[in-house]
């Protein structure tokens, strides 16, 4: 295969320091941008903190911009502090259901049935990880889960030999 035949790189698009760079108040989302919505994932959010009551008004209120009122929001019940059954956030009144699924996924919901999917990208993960997760769960034919993803993108650990050099 040359060269030209391989498809580029898609862009990464977030700079290395983003947690401090952006303010507050702010999700680091991305989503698919097609309407086919083939992919496992539709999308991947990467939190500060795992402070619900901190990141998911932010996360809810850019959501709703690009996908209406949204109802619902599913999280995992072990990798979250405190999840309360509701929140009230853009003086909408938004359920949050918690599971121990371990998925390293949120649920949203849009309505009554529309679910969407996105991968929970580690608040302390490392941005170039960060980045790299991120472009790879918005692919349109993406067919790989949301652990999957993070273990792929995630860097080998490293370790230090003691002794001379």
């Amino acid at each position: 295969m040359a060269d030209s035949d391989i498809p580029p790189t898609p862009p990464l698009l977030l700079p290395d320091a983003i947690h401090q760079v952006v303010r507050p108040g702010t999700a680091l989302l991305r989503l698919e941008t097609t309407h086919s919505r083939q992919g496992v994932l539709d999308g991947a959010w990467w939190p500060r903190t795992r402070d619900v009551k901190q990141e998911v008004p932010a996360l809810v209120s850019v959501l709703t911009e690009h996908l209406g009122p949204i109802t619902r929001v599913g999280l995992d019940a072990a990798a979250w502090d405190a999840i309360p059954t509701r929140l009230i956030i853009d003086d909408r009144i938004v359920h949050l259901d918690s599971f121990p699924v371990g998925d390293d996924t949120v649920l949203i919901t849009r309505g009554d049935k529309d679910h969407f999917a996105l991968m929970v990208v580690p608040p302390d993960t490392e941005p170039d990880a960060a980045r790299t997760a991120m472009a790879r769960a918005v692919h349109a034919d993406n067919i790989t889960q949301a652990t999957e993803i993070l273990v792929a993108a995630l860097p080998p650990p490293t370790t230090e030999r003691g002794g001379a050099a």
